[in-house]
């Protein structure tokens, strides 16, 4: 029988924040061998680099694709039904995802014959279908017409859109069913959160300081053929979380991982050369509380 597996997606540049979700998920478990964790990166995935430069449609606008760019990593949510054999179910999340309930409550429920759970979020991005898949609950045996590098092969001959294909638009309605917010709380740390999200990425709390490295999606369309085809690059640099205790438990979680050998200091100053992690990382982590102490409000 195939384990049930969490899957965490991300690239280089988000890669400690993958490593403190996987932590997460484990240590708020109250059966953390009920369940496996896998890290997949986008650079352990080949087919990526024939892309890089080539153009492909988002919201029906052409854009170059970029491996370097922050969310380069996002077509792999849809690689964990083939990595399980099309088998057993599977959770993929966002490396900026951090749990603070029990996985195994989302892994074990009652998916009432649907193919897929996900947060909705009508009218994000002027889409009523918008589906958020940055969570997601899989029965991977009802999946078998996903193929990740087939799909995104299909971006470029433009027989996709990333969009329509991200918002999961091209799944039958009846095959997906609606994750409550607190599975992916956008924001939100509050007694309730089983999933915080950090979705926002110019507040991610391990990014503060750093100067901005992503560009924004441009929704005006003749504002995208003024400035060019892939967004702006905004000014500026990351800025401090709205929610000191947001801040206060990913270095919390980073500290656990750090005296569990999980990740060492030295990994840490290396990602703090390559502007991954913020120039005062290391001084968080050493005033950073015990998770006890972390009241949610």
């Amino acid at each position: 029988m195939t384990k049930n597996t969490v899957f965490i997606h991300t690239n280089a540049k988000q890669m400690v924040g993958a490593l403190v979700a996987a932590h997460s998920l484990k240590r708020n478990s109250a059966r953390p061998d009920a369940f496996d964790v896998k890290i997949i990166a986008r650079e352990d995935f080949d087919f990526f680099d024939a892309y890089e430069g080539r153009t492909f449609l988002r919201a029906g606008s052409e854009r170059h694709w970029r491996n370097d760019d922050l969310q380069s990593f996002t077509p792999l949510r849809f690689m964990p039904p083939k990595l399980m054999g099309y088998e057993g179910r599977a959770v993929v999340i966002d490396p900026d995802i951090f749990a603070v309930g029990d996985i195994t409550e989302l892994l074990e429920r009652d998916m009432e014959g649907k193919a897929i759970f996900a947060r909705p979020r009508p009218g994000h991005n002027g889409r009523e279908d918008y589906v958020a898949s940055s969570v997601m609950l899989l029965d991977c045996a009802r999946l078998r017409h996903w193929d990740c590098e087939a799909d995104f092969e299909a971006l470029f001959r433009k027989e996709r859109d990333y969009e329509d294909w991200i918002i999961l638009a091209y799944e039958p309605r009846e095959t997906l069913g609606a994750l409550e917010t607190v599975w992916n709380d956008f924001d939100r740390l509050a007694p309730d959160t089983r999933l915080l999200h950090n979705t926002k990425r110019r507040t991610q709390p391990w990014k503060t300081g750093l100067p901005v490295d992503f560009t924004n999606r441009l929704k005006s369309r003749w504002l995208s053929k003024l400035v060019g085809d892939n967004g702006i690059r905004l000014p500026g640099r990351y800025r401090a979380h709205p929610d000191r205790n947001q801040e206060r438990f990913f270095f919390a979680l980073l500290r656990e991982c750090v005296a569990t050998g999980q990740v060492s200091e030295d990994y840490l100053k290396s990602e703090i050369e390559q502007r991954h992690i913020r120039p005062d990382a290391l001084s968080q982590l050493a005033s950073a509380p015990a998770l006890e102490e972390i009241r949610p409000v």
